[in-house]
């Protein structure tokens, strides 16, 4: 295990908003837990119907398929944005509006075993990103959304965020 990659952000390295999904990173290599988040989902949505997959739990609420592919379009914005930073593009990264996103996915005309095949593709993405950076490139700084980063901070986000949607799909949807 490389020591920049089990570094847990300091808050100082991303937007409070961000809180909650680093803390549900567990300790240690955050390369790691991307993968074990990557066979959780598989664990957990290995046999859902494509029913299950059209449900949204309350009118108004995406879709599980919505859900997942939000959950890939984050992952490839954050793995941007790392991706950015830590070749040193000092270039402001803008926000993006993941309300406008998940309508105009289509997510629900799709199989959701193509949906998880490209969740499972995005996070593999993902892994040899941050796999294959140097470990100087973990603190360096940037801007997404008007706030500031490190690369390391979006590793832990990445993570979490996919660990904070299978949590509420879970809870809401199977």
């Amino acid at each position: 295990m490389s020591a920049h990659r089990s570094q847990r952000p300091d808050p100082s390295e991303y937007p409070s908003f961000y809180a909650g999904y680093i803390a549900q990173v567990p300790d240690g290599d955050v390369v790691e837990a991307l993968i074990g988040g990557a066979e959780i989902a598989a664990a957990l949505l290995h046999d859902v119907s494509e029913s299950q997959g059209d449900h949204a739990y309350a009118a108004g609420k995406w879709t599980l398929k919505e859900v997942l592919l939000h959950c890939a379009d984050a992952e490839r914005i954050f793995a941007y944005r790392a991706l950015r930073i830590a070749r040193g593009d000092t270039t402001p990264l803008p926000g993006w509006d993941e309300n406008t996103y998940a309508p105009m996915s289509g997510a629900n005309a799709r199989e959701m075993g193509s949906v998880m095949n490209e969740l499972e593709s995005v996070r593999d993405a993902s892994v040899t990103l941050f796999e294959g950076l140097p470990a100087e490139a973990w603190s360096r700084r940037g801007e997404a959304n008007g706030k500031p980063v490190t690369v390391r901070a979006i590793a832990w986000i990445t993570a979490g965020h996919l660990l904070h949607h299978l949590e509420v799909i879970q809870e809401r949807y199977l």
